[in-house]
């Protein structure tokens, strides 16, 4: 909340609003979850946050966040005369509030605060949190690191049991038991053969048989902090030649990323343009059909993404996937999605690549 504070002063503002979120959660350190019945963080610039929640709510608010003011509202009242009163005693002397609101809040709720915290001007608050959050800590970067290791985990069990006649369903349940027994909640997409060449595509009551493409992308939290890796297999006694070729050409499309990221000098979009340039000089081009990658952290999808048009320049701490993928519709598709650190040194990967074919 402190590096919240500096920022919030830096950018000449007095307060942040935000419902149950991961920003609510990356401050407060708890996140209650969002339901009909309001919950609101206000954190100003200076002195202690509060949070206004139902009444019943006040104690588990309390025990699990760090915000020790708590003010509850019974069912019968209006919540937002709460916030008002806050909104009050948070207002700076003989000027205009001036306050950030955090991007996922809900339109309904902006448009009651906006009516009830009069002398206060608003603006959307990414900018805020985005710079934030997009710097992860040691300790930030230890959990996903627990998270990673959980996944890889799951996922080789997960193959490891693969038989045939198996649905992609099955096998999807399979993945989300893995990771629970290992103590990091998750699950993630199961495609088989032509299946394999939607990026988003899958679970269906598709069946696995022999000399078929599998292609797991799972994730799973520790303590929030998540995961998000993608691996891909010949299913059956000798991968065809096609599969080799196209596999072994997102490897290396995948290293010509990894290898040339620098910190405070790589733009984002460089790192997708180098992965693009190896796939289209290889002859799929056209068959690479979405971005590079994108942050991971408290969100499975956060910025940075690596996407053209993205000029922001990588830096130290920022973590992220590199994953380039190979779809070619009615036949198969390749992805190989691995998590990276920035480092001073250039770009860290955090799992363990698998080789190529």
């Amino acid at each position: 909340m402190e590096l919240l504070q500096e920022e919030l002063k830096r950018r000449k503002l007095d307060l942040l609003v935000a419902e149950p979120s991961t920003n609510f959660q990356y401050f407060a350190g708890y996140n209650p979850g969002r339901s009909e019945r309001l919950i609101l963080l206000m954190l100003p610039a200076a002195g202690n946050p509060v949070v206004v929640c139902p009444s019943f709510e006040v104690e588990r608010i309390k025990r699990n966040s760090a915000v020790s003011d708590v003010r509850g509202w019974e069912e019968q009242d209006n919540p937002w005369d709460v916030v008002k009163t806050v909104g009050k005693e948070m207002k700076p002397p003989r000027r205009h509030g001036a306050g950030a609101i955090e991007p996922t809040t809900s339109y309904q709720s902006y448009l009651r605060l906006i009516d009830k915290m009069g002398g206060w001007d608003f603006i959307e608050g990414t900018p805020v949190t985005e710079r934030l959050r997009i710097i992860k800590g040691p300790e930030e970067v230890d959990l996903i690191r627990r998270a990673i290791a959980a996944t890889e985990a799951s996922i080789a069990a997960t193959f490891s049991q693969l038989a045939v006649g198996m649905t992609e369903r099955e096998v999807s349940e399979l993945l989300s038991r893995e990771m629970a027994s290992r103590g990091s909640p998750g699950g993630g997409l199961v495609q088989f053969g032509p299946s394999s060449a939607l990026p988003h595509g899958g679970p269906s009551a598709g069946k696995l048989t022999r000399e078929m493409v599998v292609l797991i992308d799972a994730g799973s939290r520790i303590e929030g902090y998540t995961s998000d890796i993608t691996r891909t297999i010949w299913f059956g006694d000798a991968p065809a030649d096609e599969f080799k070729k196209v596999y072994n050409l997102v490897h290396d499309a995948q290293t010509a990323a990894m290898e040339s990221g620098k910190p405070f000098t790589t733009q984002c979009q460089q790192l997708d343009r180098l992965a693009r340039k190896t796939i289209s000089d290889g002859g799929y081009g056209q068959y690479f059909t979405h971005r590079l990658g994108h942050g991971i952290g408290l969100d499975g999808h956060e910025p940075p993404y690596l996407v053209e048009g993205n000029e922001t320049r990588m830096e130290n701490g920022m973590t992220f996937t590199i994953e380039p993928g190979i779809y070619q519709l009615g036949k198969f598709g390749v992805r190989i999605e691995d998590d990276c650190l920035m480092t001073e040194n250039g770009i860290e990967v955090l799992s363990h690549r698998p080789s190529k074919i």
